[in-house]
């Protein structure tokens, strides 16, 4: 096995692999495509995937991606590192899948990646603290109140031309992707994606109706590279083209 504690670089090459200890995988920078019983995870900053015993799991990094990994010796030292949370610690490693760190376990993550993680005492100490950090009472707490629809959709509108990630849209919420992407599906019903699809076709619908804009114009203002793929995607959205929406509001 690995050493308790090491920082990793992935990349596009896909790894599918299973081993008899417990793994943490949390993400530094880069985003990280992972599987773990057949769930579907991405790791990168402020998220982190777990991954229990015997558990197959696949992942890779297109982009490249450099994460800081904790391998879980065995339920000895587990229940040494972690004293009376060690239940807790325990059922968190027989979950498999993804979870999203608070801002100070992430900072605590951003500055044990910072020290000196090849010295057995220092890596050690910092794989006991970072799980005792997950498994403490009051650990992964949920998000409390609702998200800023109202501000996400006019930054959406304000943007609407250039190109649009979710990250764009958790960063002002203040959550990680992974976070940010459960919680909007949650609220709305929709992926931050097809949300920013669906105001797209709203605002070019808007401006058919509002203006003598060529269709093309309208296209590009909205983020189509073309007026056919504006055209399509009305037509798949609400039934008719752009020529017939005009002509039927004339």
């Amino acid at each position: 096995m690995h050493s308790i504690l090491s920082l990793r670089q992935y990349n596009h090459d896909l790894l599918v692999h299973s081993h008899d200890h417990a793994q943490l995988v949390f993400g530094l920078s880069g985003c990280l495509d992972f599987e773990v019983d057949g769930q579907g995870a991405r790791v990168e900053r402020q998220t982190l995937a777990v991954v229990p015993p015997e558990a197959r799991h696949a992942c890779g990094s297109p982009g490249g991606s450099r994460c800081l990994v904790v391998d879980v010796p065995d339920d000895d030292w587990l229940r040494q590192a972690l004293g009376r949370h060690f239940d807790a610690g325990r059922r968190l490693l027989e979950r498999p899948g993804a979870l999203s760190l608070d801002p100070v376990q992430s900072q605590l993550v951003s500055w044990i990646a910072t020290s000196a993680v090849g010295d057995e005492v220092i890596a050690a100490q910092s794989a006991g603290l970072l799980l005792a950090s997950l498994a403490a009472p009051g650990a992964q707490r949920e998000d409390s109140g609702a998200l800023p629809l109202a501000a996400l959709d006019a930054h959406i509108d304000q943007h609407a031309a250039h190109p649009l990630q979710v990250a764009d849209l958790a960063r002002l919420c203040g959550l990680s992707v992974a976070r940010f992407h459960a919680r909007f599906l949650a609220e709305t019903g929709l992926t931050p994606m097809d949300h920013v699809r669906a105001r797209r076709l709203h605002l070019g619908r808007r401006l058919l109706l509002d203006s003598q804009l060529p269709v093309g114009e309208i296209a590009a203002r909205v983020g189509y590279s073309s007026q056919s793929a504006f055209t399509a995607a009305l037509s798949r959205a609400y039934g008719v083209t752009p020529r017939a929406l005009r002509r039927a509001h004339e």
